[in-house]
C-alpha cells in the first residue's frame, strides 16, 4: 500500500461539488489552477535565449520568461534520466528516492508521486512523453502512480527512438507507420528506416488534445519531452529531426543543426500550446513550468560546445558539475509571477511537489526533501535562506557525490576522494578548488556528506577499486 498521505482538500466552490464538474468559467474563478509541466531532455543551462544562446532561436520560451520568472539556481534531480524523473515525482533527492540511477528499476507502490498528490486534489492528471520509471505491467507504470492519462514511452531506450514501431497509450501498446528493421530489442529501441510518425509531434498533438478535454476539472499535464536527446543507437546520425528549418544552410556539423532544429521544433510547439490555454480562455489559470532533466549530452554525434549548450558551467550530462545538473526553470503564472524576473534562489526538482501542493492546498508526507517555491513565484523569497542540496550519482567506475550549501559547492568523484569546495558566488565555472583555503567549508560538507543518504542496496556507493554491486 501507498505510504500515508496527508491531504487537506480545499473547501471548494459548489461548483466544483456538481457531479458534471465545473464550467470553464467556474474553473478559472476557482482556488485550483491547471498545472502544465513541460521537461525537455538533456537540453542545457545555455540552450535558451533567455539564458543566454545565441545561435538557437527559442522566441516562445524567451517570452514565457519574459512574462514571469526565470530561475538561475535551480537543479535537475541528476545528472541522467531515471534518477532526476524519481526526484521530480517523489519530492525525494537522490539519497532517499528510490530510483538513484538509469535502470529499469519501477518505482514502488509505496512511493506517493506528484501525479497522485495532484489528483487526491481534485485535478485530472496526464503524462505525455517519456516516463523511465517502470515497465508495462510493474508497480511503477503511470497509470498506477498517479495518472489518469499516459501516452509515450515507458522506458529510456525506447525513448532514444524518435521514429518507433508504437508507443503506449496507458497500458496498451499504440502502434505507429515507422518501421524499424531487425536486430531490434523488445523495448522497441533502434533506428527506423521508415519514417512517418515523428514521436515529438504527436506528444505536442496529444497535448492539445488534453487540454481540449480537461474543461470540467482542473489538470495536472506533465509533457516530458524527449527532445533534444539523440538516438544513441543511431551512432553520429543520433539526432533525428523531420527536417533542418531555418538552420539547414548553417555553416555547422551536421549534429549541430539538428541539435537546433529539435529545440526550435520544441519551442514553436510551447508556442502552440500557449496559445491554445489562450484560445480556451484558461491561460490567466494555469501556472506553465519549463525545465531540462540534466545538462547537455555528448551522444549521436553532438557537441555540446558547439553551440555553447552549458552556458558559463562546467560540465554536461553524467557531470556533477553545475552543467551536469543546473537547468533553465521558467514559470508563468498570470497575476502571480510579475513579468521579466529573475531570482538566484535556489531550488531543485525535489522541490515542485511541495510546490505544487502548496497551490493546490494540501499537505505531503514529512519525509520530502523539497521545500516550496511558490514565494519565488511572485518574485519573493528570503534572501538569507541557506539551502542545501545533495546528489549521488552511480555510473562509472565509482560513486560520485554533490552538495550544495549557499554559495558553496562541493563535490566528491569517489567516497574516498578528496572533497573539491568551489564559491558558485564567485567561481560559477568551478574552476578554482578552495577546499584547502576553507578548511571549514569542507568539515562542514564532510559531516553533512556522512549522514546525507540512506543506505539502499541496489545502490550502494562504490569507490574505485569497488566492484558494482559492492
Amino acid at each position: 500500500m501507498k505510504r500515508s498521505v496527508l491531504v487537506a482538500l480545499i473547501v471548494l466552490p459548489a461548483a466544483l461539488l456538481s457531479c458534471k464538474g465545473p464550467t470553464e468559467e467556474a474553473q478559472r474563478e476557482s482556488n485550483l489552477p491547471n498545472i502544465l509541466l513541460i521537461v525537455a531532455d538533456d537540453l542545457g543551462y545555455g540552450d535558451l535565449g533567455s539564458y543566454g544562446q545565441q545561435e538557437i532561436q527559442t522566441p516562445n520560451l524567451d517570452r514565457l520568461a519574459s512574462e514571469g520568472v526565470r530561475f538561475t539556481n535551480f537543479y535537475a534531480g541528476s545528472t541522467v534520466c531515471a534518477p532526476s524523473r524519481a526526484a521530480l515525482m517523489t519530492g525525494q533527492h537522490t539519497g532517499h528516492t528510490p530510483i538513484r540511477g538509469n535502470s529499469r528499476q519501477p518505482l514502488p507502490d509505496s512511493s506517493v508521486t506528484m501525479a497522485e498528490t495532484l489528483r487526491g486534489a481534485g485535478y485530472h492528471t496526464g503524462l505525455i512523453g517519456k516516463w523511465g520509471l517502470g515497465e508495462l505491467g510493474s508497480e511503477g507504470e503511470p497509470n498506477r502512480q498517479g495518472f489518469d492519462y499516459f501516452f509515450g514511452y515507458l522506458n529510456q531506450r525506447h525513448a532514444h527512438n524518435y521514429y518507433p514501431e508504437f508507443l503506449y497509450r496507458n497500458q496498451q501498446r499504440y502502434p505507429l507507420d515507422n518501421v524499424v528493421p531487425e536486430p531490434k530489442d523488445d523495448d522497441g529501441s533502434g533506428v527506423a528506416t521508415t519514417r512517418l510518425d515523428y514521436s515529438h509531434d504527436l506528444f505536442t498533438d496529444e497535448a492539445l488534445t488534453f487540454i481540449d478535454e480537461s474543461e470540467e476539472t482542473p489538470f495536472f499535464l506533465a509533457l516530458t519531452y524527449t527532445i533534444p536527446h539523440a538516438n544513441n543507437e543511431a551512432g553520429e546520425l543520433g539526432m533525428e529531426v523531420p527536417d533542418l528549418g531555418i538552420y539547414a544552410d548553417k555553416p555547422w556539423p551536421a549534429a549541430a543543426k539538428g541539435h537546433a532544429a529539435m529545440i526550435s521544433r520544441m519551442d514553436s510547439d510551447i508556442g502552440r500550446l500557449m496559445a491554445r490555454l489562450s484560445e480556451k480562455g484558461i491561460a490567466d489559470n494555469t501556472v506553465v513550468l519549463f525545465t531540462s532533466d540534466n545538462g547537455p549530452h555528448r551522444e549521436g554525434g553532438n557537441d555540446p560546445d558547439s553551440n555553447d549548450s552549458n552556458g558559463p558551467l562546467r560540465g554536461i550530462k553524467r557531470d556533477l558539475y553545475e552543467g551536469g545538473i543546473r537547468v533553465p526553470l521558467i514559470v508563468r503564472w498570470p497575476k502571480h509571477t510579475p513579468p521579466a524576473t529573475v531570482t538566484d534562489r535556489v531550488g531543485a526538482f525535489w522541490d515542485l511537489l511541495p510546490t505544487f501542493a502548496e497551490i493546490a492546498d494540501v499537505a505531503v508526507a514529512e519525509d520530502l526533501d523539497g521545500h516550496s517555491l511558490l514565494t519565488s513565484f511572485s518574485g519573493h523569497y528570503l534572501s538569507s535562506e541557506d539551502r542545501t542540496l545533495y546528489w549521488e550519482f552511480h555510473e562509472g567506475q565509482a560513486s560520485k557525490q554533490a552538495v550544495r550549501m549557499g554559495q558553496w559547492k562541493g563535490i566528491r568523484l569517489s567516497p574516498s576522494a578528496k572533497l573539491e569546495v568551489y564559491d558558485l558566488a564567485n567561481d560559477e565555472g568551478e574552476t578554482l578548488d578552495l577546499a584547502d583555503a576553507f578548511p571549514d567549508v569542507a568539515a562542514k560538507m564532510l559531516e553533512y556528506l556522512a549522514t546525507a543518504r540512506t543506505a539502499n542496496e541496489d545502490w550502494p556507493l562504490r569507490d574505485v577499486d569497488s566492484p558494482p554491486g559492492q
